[in-house]
């Protein structure tokens, strides 16, 4: 067998010369082995994207720490093998853990979520109570052109062609009116926070 031709080389051989940072000992390791890592990594993790990160780690690690491999305790296969499954189950462990942490947020964010919309509710339902009176307290023309506007979603023109009136006067409406709601709402709610 020449020095260079690897091909013929025993699994212990190649090992070895890794450790001389051949690099075509360790794509013959991976032309040999990488086969049965990948699909190892495949059955375990279910995941091909991730089996592939898991193949590439195994040899990697063979890279940098060829020495970790003793051939009297087995086969090369079976140590990359065995580093390949160890590999997988760590990071079906660290998935399910991060699966059952986002579960859990996800459970806390909605408790959380479904406590704020009761205090929202009863938000929502105080303002919109304090605009409706404050609504009423408008001018009969601004409140028109503000409920048209605001709460039935016609353009100022279309308030103007529905009202019959040019439209900037309906714009000088609504911006008056505005004004006047804004007022009528800081004077509400300022009477409600003195009530006991």
């Amino acid at each position: 067998m020449r020095e260079d031709d690897l091909t013929q080389a025993s699994d212990a051989q190649l090992v070895v010369a890794i450790g001389r940072w051949r690099q075509d000992a360790l794509a013959e390791a991976y032309r040999r082995h990488g086969g049965a890592v990948f699909a190892l990594a495949c059955r375990v993790l279910t995941d091909r994207l991730l089996a592939e990160e898991v193949a590439q780690d195994v040899f990697v690690r063979l890279w940098h720490e060829p020495g970790r491999f003793d051939p009297q305790r087995g086969s090369l296969r079976s140590f990359l093998l065995a580093h390949a499954h160890n590999r997988a189950v760590d990071i079906v462990r660290s998935e399910e853990a991060r699966r059952g942490r986002e579960r859990r947020q996800h459970q806390e964010r909605v408790r959380v979520s479904a406590g704020e919309d009761v205090e929202g509710d009863v938000w929502d339902l105080t303002v919109a109570e304090h605009v409706r009176d404050a609504l009423g307290l408008l001018p009969p023309g601004e409140r028109q052109a503000i409920e048209m506007a605001y709460f039935g979603g016609k353009t100022y023109r279309q308030v103007a062609a529905s009202l019959g009136e040019p439209e900037g006067t309906v714009k000088s409406r609504i911006r008056s009116g505005l004004r006047r709601l804004r007022d009528n709402l800081a004077d509400l709610v300022w009477e409600d926070s003195r009530e006991p």
